[in-house]
């Protein structure tokens, strides 16, 4: 009688010895990705904060944009000056203004 016992205590211990591999696997893989998760996280904010502190690039040698205000005074000083006609000068301010 001790063989009939055996067998569904053997099957017991393979099914749970099995059961635990595959348990303490997907622990391990839920562990590495989140290690992985938590270094992308980190690089993207050391990304971000080294953006953040270093400053924009600039071309060298190249002005900002004069502001419409003094675009405008030097059509009129332009128009004033006799170098544009009154079309012409109506022309460019429209651009300008963008109407």
């Amino acid at each position: 009688m001790p063989l009939m016992r055996r067998r569904p205590l053997l099957r017991a211990a393979a099914v749970g010895g099995g059961a635990y591999l595959a348990g303490k696997r997907r622990a391990q893989s839920q562990a590495d990705q989140q290690y992985q998760d938590a270094a992308q996280d980190q690089r993207i904010s050391d990304v971000e904060q080294q953006q953040a502190t270093v400053p924009a690039p600039r071309d060298s040698g190249e002005q900002p944009a004069p502001s419409m205000t003094d675009q405008l005074s030097q059509l009129a000083d332009l128009h004033q000056q006799g170098v544009l006609s009154d079309d012409e000068f109506a022309a460019a301010k429209a651009k300008l203004l963008g109407t």
